[in-house]
């Protein structure tokens, strides 16, 4: 049952004066992602700053608009994580808990616990390792610093003030089990007190041992190695090395019996 224009607007009005709270529901775009999902994801966010009315205007103005990383975060903000760990499934108490194995002759199994607790108290301990589902559990991690916000479209999205190449965050061959990095995403650390410059992002490939960083193989300036100027400390410096690679080593005296 669809509802009018009129119904829309009174209910928009009865939560400006009666709601402290404004929420809106938003979804991930799927087309966006190549992994054969079309069923979106849904997630309820809680509307900050300004009044009722203000919130709620805000929210009606953004139905079904996309709202990138970069209107919501900064750089060099705290930010919690929250994720689900890698599930694996029932997993027994041998590899969920790293039990001792029992000896070959055990009955009926080995991969268990011998005993489970005490005659009393007459129940199974918490602290007990017992079989049971192994991960795909949630975790919150706080006061992650925003080190970089990088757009997909930006071709140098990797480059820095001391590394002025001009590469993609994507490292040659993809990221190890991911893939590339076609979108918007944000660089994380943990908690840093103080302002982080970053110098350089390592984009070489994760899956051999290649040491090139792009695609190019023609060389490219790098800020880190320019010569901009010769003063006459650096001739001084120079003419010392040279005097010590060009004397000689005292040779080594034979031993005394």
């Amino acid at each position: 049952m669809q509802r009018n224009g009129k119904e829309i607007t009174r209910e928009l009005e009865r939560i400006k004066k009666y709601c402290n709270v404004v929420r809106v529901l938003a979804h991930t775009q799927m087309r966006k992602v190549k992994i054969g999902q079309k069923k979106a994801h849904l997630v309820e966010i809680q509307v900050n700053g300004g009044s009722i009315a203000q919130k709620v205007d805000w929210a009606r103005e953004h139905f079904e608009k996309e709202v990138s990383v970069s209107d919501v975060f900064e750089t060099n903000e705290n930010v919690d994580i929250i994720a689900v760990t890698k599930g694996h499934g029932f997993e027994g108490v041998t590899h969920r808990w790293g039990t001792k194995k029992l000896p070959r002759k055990t009955h009926k199994g080995l991969r268990k616990v011998a005993c489970i607790g005490a005659w009393h108290p007459s129940r199974v301990m918490y602290s007990v390792a017992r079989a049971d589902q192994n991960d795909y559990h949630h975790r919150t991690e706080v006061n992650k610093k925003i080190y970089r916000i990088g757009s997909g479209e930006d071709k140098s999205n990797a480059s820095t003030s001391f590394d002025l190449t001009t590469k993609r965050i994507t490292p040659l061959g993809g990221f190890s089990h991911y893939s590339i990095v076609n979108e918007d995403f944000i660089m994380l650390k943990g908690c840093c007190a103080e302002n982080v410059e970053l110098k350089f992002i390592d984009t070489s490939s994760k899956f051999g041992h290649v040491m090139s960083l792009s695609l190019s193989s023609e060389p490219q300036v790098n800020s880190a190695t320019c010569l901009t100027e010769i003063t006459p400390e650096m001739v001084t410096k120079f003419t010392e090395d040279e005097d010590n690679l060009g004397r000689k080593k005292r040779p080594k005296q034979p031993e005394r019996f």
